[in-house]
Order: C-alpha cells, then structure tokens, then sequence
C-alpha cells in the first residue's frame, strides 16, 4: 500500500506542476495518474486502496461540501432567492432530460440506465466551482449582486437534487419499478435534510463555545458527526429518504451563521484537508476507467456531452433571465455551471459496482464529461471573472 502511495502521491503532484503552467484544472492531472496507474493499465495501486475506494470518494465529497457550507451565507442566500432556486434543478433537469432520452437512441442501453447516466453527468462540480466562488466572495468581485453566493448556493443544490434523481434510478433498477412517489417526496427531503443540518450544527456551537477546544479537535468532531449523518441516510433509506450531504452543507452554513469567527479558522482548516482528499477522489475514479471502455465510446460520446452542455447552457440563461443581470453576467453564470468533477468522480463508478449492465459505459462517458468540461469550466471562470463582472470598491 505505501508503495502505491507513493506513486501516487510523486506523479500526481508532478502532472499537477505541468498542469497549473498550461491553466488546466490539477483534477485532470489526478484523473490520468488514476488511469495510468490503475488496473487496466499499470496495475500499480494496492487492491487494498482499490477496496476502500468508495468510502474515500465519499470523505473527500463530505470536505467539498462542508467548505461550501462554511462560506455559504445565509442572508445571500434570501437575497438572490428565486434565481438560486431555479438554478438548483432546471439545467440538471433539461440535461438529464436530454441524456436520459438519447443515450439509449445512440447506445444499447435502457432508458433507466439513459436516465441514471444523465443524472451523474447532469451535476456541476463543487471540486471546480466552490473554490473559485469563495475566491470571488473574498475579492468582492460580483458580490454587488450576490452572483457567486448565487453560483454557490444554486451550483450546491444542483449537486443534491442530482444525487437524489441519481438515486430514484438507481432504484427503479434494483426494483424494476420507478418510483414516483420519491420524487414527490422530494421538497419534504430537501426541508428534513436541512433541518437536521442545522439541529447539528447549533448543537457543535453551542458545544464548541461552552467548551475550549483546539480547532484540529474541532475539525475532527465534525468530521465524526458527518460521517453518523451520513450512515444514517443509509440505515433509514428504507423508511424515510433524507440527503446526508444537503445536511452537511446545512451544517456548515449553521457555523457560519452562528459562529462566524470560528466558520472562518475551519474554512482554513479544510482548505488544507481538501488538498490530500483532491488527489485521492480524482485518482480512485481515474483507476476504474477501463480504456477499452472509452475507445468504443468514442465519438458519440463526446457529442452527447457536448450536445448536453449546450442544453444546460440555455437552461442556465433562462434560470437567470429577469433577474437584473446584464448579459455579460448571465454568461459568467453560464460559464461556472460548465465544469463537471467531483459528482461523477463520486458516484460515477456506484452503477459498474453494482453491476449495472451499462456500468462501465456510464462510468467512462462520466470520466469523459470531467476531461472536457472541468478545463472548459475553470479556465472560463478564470479568465472570464474580472471582463464579465463588477468588482465592488471596498474589493478594487
């Protein structure tokens, strides 16, 4: 295992270095050392990490989304409202829409199987996002009208509305029936799940101001309620549908608004955690790619991730039509809602390991979608931000 480790560790930082030189998202670099050293190439990573691989995938999830909690203001959120809402499930809807009704027209695939491969592509990437909006936040760039606690809030949300849609397909797999009544249940789960995020996180201050405590203490409590959150969700799944992770951006956001100072030292704090978690997430999806896979895919593929993104495009400037936003800032959304990573990386391979028929296609063209969309979406941001929106002047 410290062999494979290793490895990892020395080409994954070293891709990384040429990566940043040519602007192009780390994750990429992570994602071709998972494929090379993976076992259908070099077969150099432990069946040890390999077996764990979804647990990690999962922790490395949890930190992305707690940071996203911890800089997610509240008061923001009422402020942008209604476009925030829309942009939480309208462009996932239309691009799960799109995929779910023409994969299986251009694959051998069912439309359950269409539909669950349209609902891993369809969420945007915290990994890529989250970072460059706590960036803008920072810089007051955009903050005159809350355009990247928008980003934020709605880019959060897409991700959970995705995972659930993810989930009722998965199901009606299992099941061999869909089951409506989880999406109609889907407000109720949304309202539970926040709720008890918030239960939690009054709960971890109240605690935290009564008690001195180191903030790497801290970050360890926390981390072992999410965890509980999260095993929770699984051992209730049966009765009761809540989102542990829309429970844990909950909980962040909870700190914030009741600790503010302390929200602050955390966010620092897993900053720094997110940067091992980063490398592990991107080279563990990049190891179950199967090459072979991605040959046959091919073209078809690539035009339906891209004939997906144009659909989601439209869908994201509609969110934000009459919403004050001149033009140049409703492309700058459109932009940030571009780049795809850590839900595919998460649950891209869930299918293929629960023996999906299409498992291994779903989980190649949800690689594909993080290679074409990541740099697209990152590099778009990073270059886009100061011509297409306004830099407040306590930020100048």
């Amino acid at each position: 295992m410290l062999y494979s480790i290793a490895l990892i560790l020395i080409i994954s930082l070293t891709l990384n270095l040429l990566f940043e030189k040519i602007r192009v998202p780390g994750l990429i670099a992570f994602m071709i050392t998972g494929i090379v050293l993976g076992p259908f190439v070099l077969d150099q990573i432990s069946n040890d990490i390999l077996g764990i691989s979804g647990d990690l995938r999962e922790i490395a999830l949890i930190v992305i989304l707690l940071r996203a909690g911890l800089s997610l203001d509240l008061n923001d959120l009422k402020k942008v409202g209604r476009p925030a809402i829309l942009l939480s499930f309208i462009p996932a809807t239309v691009e799960i829409l799109f995929i779910g009704f023409v994969s299986p027209l251009i694959f051998d695939i069912s439309y359950v199987e269409g539909f669950m491969l349209g609902s891993i592509v369809a969420a945007v990437s915290p990994a890529v996002v989250v970072p460059r909006m706590i960036h803008l936040i920072e810089k007051k760039i955009g903050t005159d009208k809350q355009i990247p606690q928008m980003i934020l809030a709605g880019s959060s949300i897409d991700d959970i509305y995705a995972i659930v849609i993810f989930a009722i397909f998965l199901q009606a797999y299992e099941t061999n029936s869909f089951a409506l009544t989880s999406l109609a249940l889907f407000p109720v789960t949304i309202v539970v799940s926040l709720l008890m995020g918030i239960g939690v996180g009054l709960l971890l201050v109240f605690l935290f101001k009564k008690i001195h405590l180191r903030d790497t203490v801290k970050v360890l409590i926390i981390f072992g309620v999410t965890f509980l959150i999260v095993v929770f969700e699984d051992a209730i799944k049966n009765y009761f549908s809540i989102s542990g992770l829309l429970a844990v951006i909950a909980l962040g956001g909870t700190i914030l608004k009741s600790y503010p100072v302390l929200a602050d030292r955390l966010t620092h704090k897993f900053s720094k955690i997110w940067v091992p978690a980063e490398i592990m997430l991107f080279v563990l999806v990049g190891a179950a790619v199967d090459i072979s896979v991605l040959k046959s895919a091919g073209l078809w593929a690539l035009l339906l991730v891209f004939a997906s993104l144009a659909f989601r495009m439209i869908a994201v400037f509609l969110s934000v039509s009459k919403t004050g936003l001149n033009n140049k800032e409703k492309i700058f959304t459109c932009i940030s809602y571009l780049p795809k990573a850590t839900v595919q990386a998460a649950i891209g391979a869930i299918p293929l390991a629960m023996g999906v028929p299409a498992g291994a296609l779903i989980l190649t063209i949800s690689v594909l979608a993080i290679f074409v969309t990541a740099p697209l979406g990152a590099i778009g941001m990073d270059q886009t931000h100061k011509k297409l929106l306004q830099t407040t002047k306590e930020g100048i």
